[in-house]
């Protein structure tokens, strides 16, 4: 079968190859036609080195598609089912999932070190224990969450991810209050997501900023109420909170440096909300008197910072209902064997989301 697949961290390109198979079914596994996949700024940091991964292997992790076979004990699903990729499946059994807190479950990580696929060289891994840029991929039955016929593959992909994340951390981490001022730092396909789910909660003002003309223009169509450069955000902050600062801001892009601009432009008692995954030697830095003084909250949020499960069907019936706009935030489509060129609209900023058609 065919795979994009990276041979070495740090190169830029991947390789479309056809002689890639899909390994690992078995009990309690299930085999899955992969049928669309988003790309992720999360698949460019596994890519960079920025997110451990071991290579060779398969970037993708926001997919969806349907139900090949179904390995002995699962009984969840059957061949034929629609399913969107849970890249963090929650066991149910370990002291996170007790106390309620599935999204901080470790089993999902667990899949990332064993690799899911082969070739004729020898082993290739999965991004994140998945790997959607291939046309096929065996995952636990965990991953494979069913979806009602009424969703596009294309839809169900972003909502595994990308809209998850950025939806939850506005309504489950944040908890944005209904009347107050939001800045959202990063305008992709997650910040817009924020932005929506800012918007749902009742925010009064969300200012966007992005340094990308094109990802101001599209946050204003989401429900941005004004969009800036990262050099127009001070007096943005001034303009609309009268220099106090905002009560919400999300970073949206994984620097300490926007983070600690987050941290600035967020009132005092307010809310910094910290959405982007970064590296490990890339260090937020507070001092202890501000930290004690401003008493603003830190929250990181992780997949939404929240019962993932519960997450999508919200998404669900807010797109549903009309009340969040799935749709355009596809931007650009490709084949697999334009994967590159999506990798391109992405590190400039063209595209908010790209949908990769398999």
């Amino acid at each position: 079968m065919r795979a994009a697949v990276l041979h070495e961290i740090g190169q830029d390109k991947l390789d479309v190859l056809d002689d890639v198979e899909a390994t690992g079914f078995g009990p309690g596994k299930v085999k899955l036609r992969v049928r669309a996949t988003g790309l992720c700024h999360s698949d460019l940091s596994a890519m960079s080195g920025v997110l451990p991964q071991p290579a060779p292997f398969v970037p993708g992790h926001e997919g969806a598609g349907e139900v090949i076979e179904v390995g002995d004990g699962v009984t969840s699903l059957k061949q034929g089912d629609r399913v969107l990729m849970c890249w963090l499946p929650a066991c149910g059994t370990c002291p996170s999932c007790r106390r309620g807190q599935t999204q901080l479950c470790l089993a999902g990580f667990m899949n990332a070190g064993t690799p899911n696929f082969r070739r004729p060289g020898g082993d290739v891994f999965g991004f994140a224990g998945t790997g959607t840029f291939a046309e096929e991929v065996v995952v636990a039955a965990g991953c494979a969450v069913p979806i009602p016929n009424d969703v596009p593959y294309e839809i169900a992909a972003l909502i595994g991810c990308g809209v998850t994340t950025g939806l939850g951390a506005a309504i489950n981490t944040a908890k944005v209050a209904a009347g107050s001022s939001v800045a959202v730092i990063g305008c992709g396909g997650v910040g817009i997501s924020t932005i929506q789910g800012a918007r749902v909660q009742g925010a009064a003002q969300i200012v966007a900023v992005d340094p990308v003309a094109s990802r101001r223009a599209a946050a204003l169509t989401f429900g941005a109420t004004e969009a800036v450069s990262p050099e127009e955000f001070a007096d943005a902050k001034q303009r609309v909170t009268a220099g106090e600062g905002f009560d919400y801001v999300f970073e949206v892009v994984g620097r300490s440096a926007t983070a600690r601009t987050a941290y600035e432009n967020t009132r005092r008692g307010g809310t910094l909300c910290v959405v982007g995954a970064g590296a490990m030697d890339d260090f937020f830095q507070v001092n202890m008197f501000e930290l004690f003084f401003d008493e603003k909250r830190i929250l990181p949020s992780l997949y939404g910072g929240g019962d993932v499960l519960r997450s999508y069907e919200r998404a669900i019936a807010l797109w549903r209902a009309g009340r969040i706009d799935l749709e355009s935030l596809i931007t650009h489509r490709v084949q697999l064997a334009g994967i590159n060129d999506a990798l391109d609209q992405m590190r400039t900023g063209e595209a908010l989301r790209t949908c990769i058609e398999i």
